[in-house]
């Protein structure tokens, strides 16, 4: 199977920038990161409804190339303040550690004009289903 056997799927980046969609991306290809959060008031605003398990996804490089596929398996909505030790561990950043979670996602939260305590989070558990072959990034002149 190709990509374009996945392109009816909706498809995004993780993070805010390139740097971070490809730093992201490799922790989901490597199996590390398993589970992402997205603040509920971004669905509410645009109308949109929540992911379900199930639902599948095709992750973009930050380049924007298609990297590989994900299916949701569990969505739950927790609150900012409430994430814990084992969600921390499942989104696979940093050292793993829930400081470095609450940091990294704050200041995630904040660059995007949302943050708060207890902001409600859609939580995302998912399950790495297809990796595509990408273009290799060009070599660096010397």
């Amino acid at each position: 199977m190709s990509s374009q056997d996945f392109e009816h799927l909706p498809s995004f980046a993780f993070g805010d920038s390139p740097d971070l969609a490809d730093k992201l991306l490799e922790l989901v290809l490597n199996g590390t990161k398993t589970a992402t959060c997205s603040d509920l008031l971004s669905f509410e605003k645009e109308g949109e409804p929540l992911p379900q398990p199930g639902d599948q996804f095709v992750v973009v490089d930050g380049k924007g190339q298609a990297a590989c596929v994900i299916e949701l398996v569990t969505v739950d909505v927790r609150q900012f303040n409430e994430i814990d030790e084992v969600w921390a561990v499942l989104e696979g950043e940093g050292d793993l550690s829930l400081e470095f979670w609450r940091d990294a996602h704050r200041d995630y939260f904040e660059r995007n004009g949302v943050f708060s305590p207890d902001m409600k989070l859609v939580c995302e558990y998912f399950q790495l289903v297809k990796i595509f072959k990408r273009d290799q990034a060009e070599p660096k002149p010397n």
